[in-house]
């Protein structure tokens, strides 16, 4: 802090003008003209020279004799309190600041002793003190002055205390005048000097540890912080003036001895220095937290930079990184195995294929339930003739909570991480306090971690092969190893827009309708009298046609409506409308698949309008957002993707198309009479659908054109509240 003050001296002679970022103005001493008048003769006192004056231990030792010396119940228990941990650095440090200022103490407590008894007024005296300490820093001349108090208090209530217990405490007591047998006297002394030298102490230790701030962190280029700590003489003043007000009160009892007796001791003056301090304490405190909270930032800052100076430096293995991300502090296994449930070291993840799994504490059942089957499946395929699984990768969850603090003081969300984690069979980290608030800032900023989960895979190098391969498991499960740009182009050259991508890895019961002689129709929405009115008439039409139809209801995008969605899948299998998934993660995971492909293509580059799979996926993604819809496949060819009005063109099959499915054929009849009759009377709707904001990390075009009248779409932003049963979370989506 001293440094601080010259360092602002120094400036304002220098004329330079404050550049570092400005700490909020929230908080300050406010000096009355009295104060600022004081202030500059205070300061003409103040001469300290270039020696320092290791004061945190001598403040221990003051702090444990003012808190022992105190009137108790039997005059003894005080002393009881237990003994503080012995540290012989500590004491050899105390007794190393005692023999350089021992002579300090002695003659402020014997000026204040002095100069109380022969009627010199608190502020004559405070200032005799400012003047024998004038060589010391502002800190030192606080704990000294307090330290000499200590020594005087000290004395007065060891007396007490020894007073009918040991003859030479009697002896001494009646030698000092110590009104040892006046219980009221001493009570009164007790009561009234306690909340005094509570704030004496607090305001102490915010001065001192204000004087142990960084200069590296904290300088006084902020004008606020400079007008804050310009004030900390004003604060020792008052700290000095209630120590006088103190020692001076216990002099006069034992210079009048039995005279004090039976007088009361008033308790205006301090009651009155006691407001005052907790008022100066109340801002050094607020001081002492926004200075703490700079300069977590300004560190913070620089870890960040670092951090991303690793990760574009080239490794040997991925140690560096790993323990960058997850840092281990002082323990060193901050791993925990999913399935022995035992603590591990990092070194377990070296040189292998890292996915590390990244999201808040709102992490979907569904989304779990489906990450672990597909990682359960490919441990069990890759299980050698050993009994032991030979994965090339391994999974490790990263929860994160911001701000940590919240999960510090929240047993509720403590318990939801041990919740979330204890059925996870792959490694997660152990607490969420292993993720510091840089590395969550790096991963806001790199990989656009939002909240929302994404799986960033760590090469056995520490290269970053992908900053969200969650869309390639969703799509191809462990078969899209090593999860980086090359093998998803690789699998999307075997692919097809068909009903086998579309279903894939889903429900093996619709897989396993895929074969040239059957017709499928895969539909969805949220109007229960609709899917009643589309699935019995396109039954109807399948009868009547002599064909094999399936159909199966693959519910809505929008898990706002989760639980309408379930009733309706209830409904539709309990009418035996069609087949339904009752099951919600399979309903999630088929919606999570269309978007990862629509995302995937993005990133690749592949978003033009001549690509099928996307042209395909927009259709139903939009048509998803209009209401119902209804995908046509004979076999694995997709024949068309209808909106809503695929209920009228069913529901007119007696009296229209019927007749021309002798020489089209089906499917064919179907489409010409939808796309001749019902869309010229109802029209085409433009497309209409949205990216979740999770997904701008590099896939969200600048522009796309609508799949139907080919003309681009505006973009638009908006809001929107998606909760179901335990679930409240807030959205932020882009409309297309």
């Amino acid at each position: 802090m001293e440094s601080l003050i010259k360092s602002q001296h120094a400036q304002k002679l220098a004329g330079k003008t404050p550049a570092m970022e400005m700490i909020p103005a929230t908080t300050g001493l406010t000096m009355s003209s009295d104060d600022s008048m004081m202030l500059k003769v205070i300061q003409h006192t103040h001469s300290p020279d270039a020696r320092e004056v290791q004061v945190r231990g001598l403040l221990s030792l003051v702090e444990d004799i003012l808190d022992r010396a105190t009137l108790d119940s039997d005059d003894s228990n005080a002393s009881m309190l237990p003994l503080p941990t012995e540290d012989k650095l500590m004491q050899s440090s105390v007794m190393s600041v005692l023999d350089n200022v021992s002579y300090a103490i002695d003659r402020v407590a014997c000026e204040i002793a002095y100069k109380s008894l022969t009627g010199s007024d608190a502020h004559e005296i405070t200032m005799s003190v400012f003047e024998h300490l004038s060589s010391f820093h502002w800190d030192a001349k606080l704990v000294l002055t307090l330290a000499a108090f200590a020594l005087n208090y000290g004395e007065f209530w060891l007396l007490v205390q020894f007073y009918s217990k040991n003859q030479l405490a009697k002896s001494l007591a009646m030698l000092k005048l110590v009104p040892v047998q006046n219980r009221v006297t001493l009570e009164s002394v007790s009561q009234g000097l306690n909340d005094l030298i509570r704030e004496m102490k607090s305001v102490t230790a915010c001065v001192v540890e204000l004087s142990e701030l960084p200069d590296r962190y904290i300088t006084l280029d902020d004008p606020q912080l400079s007008r804050i700590i310009s004030t900390i003489p004003i604060a020792v003043y008052w700290t000095i003036r209630s120590i006088v007000a103190c020692i001076s009160q216990i002099n006069m009892i034992t210079a009048m001895g039995h005279e004090m007796m039976n007088t009361q001791m008033d308790s205006w003056e301090t009651s009155m220095l006691a407001n005052k301090l907790k008022n100066i304490h109340d801002h050094l405190s607020e001081t002492l937290r926004l200075c703490y909270r700079h300069i977590e930032k300004q560190r913070s800052t620089e870890s960040l930079k670092m951090l991303h100076s690793l990760f574009d430096t080239t490794h040997i293995d991925n140690m560096k990184i790993l323990s960058a991300l997850i840092h281990p502090r002082n323990d060193m296994t901050p791993l925990q195995d999913g399935l022995t449930k035992r603590k591990v070291h990092l070194d377990v993840l070296r040189r292998k294929t890292v996915l590390l799994l990244i999201s808040d504490l709102n992490i979907l059942q569904d989304e779990l339930s489906i990450f672990e089957q597909i990682y359960t499946e490919s441990r069990r395929n890759l299980m050698g003739a050993d009994g032991k699984s030979h994965m090339p990768y391994e999974v490790v969850w990263v929860p994160i909570v911001d701000p940590i603090e919240a999960y510090d003081r929240s047993p509720i969300l403590q318990k939801k991480f041990e919740a979330l984690r204890a059925p996870m069979p792959w490694y997660t980290v152990d607490s969420p306090r292993l993720v510091e608030r840089h590395v969550v800032e790096f991963m806001r900023e790199r990989w656009h971690f939002m909240n929302k989960p994404i799986l960033v895979v760590i090469d056995p190098q520490g290269n970053e092969a992908s900053l969200n391969a969650l869309h390639m498991i969703w799509i191809w499960g462990t078969e899209a190893f090593p999860f980086n740009r090359s093998r998803e182009e690789e699998l999307w050259r075997r692919e097809t827009f068909s009903l086998n991508l579309i279903v894939d890895g889903i429900d093996s019961i619709i897989f396993n309708w895929i074969n040239p002689d059957n017709y499928i129709f895969l539909y969805g929405g949220d109007d229960l009298d609709w899917i009643r009115r589309f699935t019995m008439a396109a039954k109807a039409t399948a009868k009547d046609s002599n064909i094999n139809l399936e159909m199966a209801y693959v519910g809505k995008r929008n898990h706002s409506h989760r639980e309408q969605i379930r009733r309706i899948s209830e409904s539709v299998k309990a009418e035996n409308l069609s087949h339904s998934w009752t099951e919600p993660a399979l309903m999630w995971f088929f919606w999570t698949r269309l978007e990862s492909m629509l995302y995937s293509k993005i990133q690749l580059g592949k978003a033009d309008d001549h690509d099928e799979v996307m042209q395909g996926i927009k259709k139903i993604l939009s048509y998803d957002k209009l209401g119902g819809w209804a995908l046509l496949s004979k076999g694995p060819e997709i024949v068309m993707i209808a909106h809503g009005a695929i209920e009228r063109t069913v529901s007119v099959y007696d009296r229209t198309w019927k007749t021309h499915v002798p020489t089209k054929g089906y499917t064919k009849a179907m489409y010409d009479h939808h796309h001749d009759e019902i869309l010229r009377e109802t029209g085409k709707p433009c497309g209409h659908f949205d990216f979740h904001i999770t997904a701008r990390s590099g896939r969200i075009p600048d522009k796309m054109n609508c799949f139907e009248c080919q003309r681009p779409m505006e973009k638009y932003m908006s809001f929107a509240c998606c909760h179901d049963d335990k679930l409240l979370d807030q959205d932020e989506n882009y409309n297309f």
